[in-house]
């Protein structure tokens, strides 16, 4: 099984909107939404859901009167000061560590483990899709993105595609470790930016960790052809091929606004240089040897 992870140092770079495009020219896959924190890829893939089911993450603390005998160790051990005087457990404070529950002389306290958000698992405009949605402000992400992508993981085998394109969240945080973890190549969406760069740069660096190869794509790559050659030079050093350059246009929104990828709303105008571009980055891809199962242990294929 291959999986191609798309990532982005920060939101709005048009990582979702080119996983779309590169999902519509993909054969024999499954597509995996793995941003649960801000899902948007159903926009473009507008998914007919088959499956939902709960996502169970933390727990809250909870106290039973009848068995507390109001001795106040859980007041004094809760470094969230979420219980207060009376020994109430306020939920909104409450971060669900349980040390409380641990630590109660009593074993007066429950933990009751709380419903964070849904999975779902779709039939889309590009294929079979699992994706997810976290309550607000709810925690586990971590977890929610790796239980999307095993769930995606089994669809595909049991489908028998051997292709996973996974729209991954954007930073370096929890969520994009769990997103990245066992991946086979990684594409990594940057704008000429100073703090694109910057952020490129800290993506390249994780993903150099887990010893992930990856790629790299400019987008927006002619409003600082400058900052444009200056990733170019980084990723070579950092042994990134770049697949290729993305022009500025105005397309992305437009078909954003129709729900639709760019092939879908281009379709009238198939020899425009952005639909190219994105095109010929798809068939690097498709290509690449880290994707294919070729040269993955050569650690010249690996980001430095």
């Amino acid at each position: 099984m291959r999986e191609l992870v798309i990532l982005s140092g920060k939101g709005g770079t048009g990582k979702t909107s080119l996983t779309a495009a590169f999902a519509s020219m993909a054969a024999n896959k499954v597509v995996c939404d793995a941003d649960v924190d801000a899902a948007d890829l159903h926009l473009l893939a507008q998914p007919q859901v088959r499956m939902i089911t709960d996502f169970m993450g933390g727990g809250i603390a909870r106290i039973r009167e009848e068995s507390c005998s109001q001795c106040g160790t859980c007041r004094d051990l809760c470094r969230f000061a979420a219980i207060d005087e009376q020994l109430v457990i306020n939920p909104l404070h409450c971060e669900g560590c349980g040390v409380c529950v641990d630590l109660c002389p009593e074993g007066a306290i429950d933990f009751p483990i709380q419903k964070c958000g849904e999975w779902f698992i779709s039939d889309s405009k590009y294929g079979p899709m699992v994706h997810a949605r976290l309550g607000i402000a709810e925690e586990n992400s971590g977890k929610l993105v790796s239980l999307v992508r095993k769930e995606a993981r089994n669809l595909a085998e049991e489908q028998g595609c051997d292709l996973l394109i996974t729209d991954g969240p954007p930073g370096i945080g929890c969520p994009v470790i769990a997103a990245i973890s066992g991946a086979t190549a990684l594409v990594i969406v940057v704008e000429p930016t100073v703090s694109g760069l910057h952020d490129m740069i800290r993506v390249a660096e994780l993903a150099s960790h887990f010893k992930i190869p990856g790629m790299i794509c400019i987008n927006k790559f002619d409003l600082n052809l400058e900052l444009s050659a200056a990733i170019t030079e980084v990723a070579a050093k950092r042994n990134m091929e770049v697949l290729g350059m993305v022009p500025f246009d105005p397309i992305f929104v437009h078909a954003m606004v129709k729900g639709e990828n760019i092939f879908e709303y281009g379709e009238d105008n198939k020899d425009s240089a952005t639909l190219e571009a994105v095109r010929a980055i798809w068939e690097k891809i498709e290509g690449a040897s880290v994707l294919n199962n070729m040269g993955v242990l050569d650690m010249k294929a690996v980001i430095r």
